[in-house]
């Protein structure tokens, strides 16, 4: 009988949306707190709109900036943890060998059959690194392209967060109607950015939308009380 292939489905763009996450989420409430908090002070819609364009601007560059650093910082941390698995490889072996049985042996593989494994892998050096660096210290080498992927992703999204708010300023006179559009307009792209959130690493649509909406929504309140105080 024709069997039916099995087909895994995993979702493996983790550090992406993380970075979307991360740019969205500010961008969604910086701009919005501070928009909100000179709509008391101002009388003029384009002055809000000049200074959140120059916040989002700002914004983008300083977490997309931050974005490369990390990513560049996690890239230079496997290297540097890479070097050291490799000389203890070559001036500790005994030591290592010993940590290779234990990490099996935490799997229930007697030490009798993990040897069969390390004696493979003394005679591929480069291949006992890989496995001590993903079985011993729990990382995963870089993608070469992330730090300005990070950056990119970061940037991106929260410039296009930072509009959201300041859409309603962009397109009404009136400032008090254009907070009023402006707090509406935000919760709506926090749920919206929630269900898309939650499509995308598999958790229930609803919840992420409330969960997005209720934590994000938070934050925005905070940030105006906090801009309106200071203003």
């Amino acid at each position: 009988m024709p069997t039916i292939p099995h087909v895994e489905k995993h979702f493996t763009a983790g550090e992406t949306v993380r970075d979307a996450v991360i740019g969205m989420s500010d961008g969604l409430t910086v701009p919005f707190a501070l928009a909100a908090g000179l709509t008391g002070a101002v009388a003029q819609s384009n002055i809000i709109v000049t200074a959140g364009l120059a916040e989002v601007a700002a914004g983008a560059i300083a977490m997309g900036l931050g974005g490369y650093l990390a990513s560049r910082g996690d890239s230079d941390h496997y290297k540097s943890e890479y070097a050291r698995e490799e000389d203890e490889i070559i001036h500790r072996t005994a030591d290592e060998v010993a940590e290779v049985v234990e990490i099996f042996k935490d799997y229930g593989i007697p030490e009798k059959d993990s040897m069969v494994i390390v004696n493979s892998l003394k005679q591929r050096p480069k291949d006992w690194a890989d496995f001590m660096m993903r079985f011993e210290l729990g990382l995963e080498e870089p993608a070469p392209d992330r730090a300005w992927k990070s950056a990119l992703t970061i940037a991106l999204a929260y410039i296009i967060g930072g509009l959201v708010p300041l859409s309603s300023y962009i397109m009404l006179s009136d400032i008090q109607q254009a907070l009023r559009w402006s707090i509406a307009v935000t919760l709506v792209a926090l749920a919206v950015f929630g269900g898309l959130k939650a499509r995308f690493t598999g958790m229930p649509i609803f919840r992420g939308m409330l969960q997005t909406t209720i934590v994000g929504g938070l934050a925005a309140a905070a940030a105006f009380f906090i801009a309106r105080a200071l203003s």
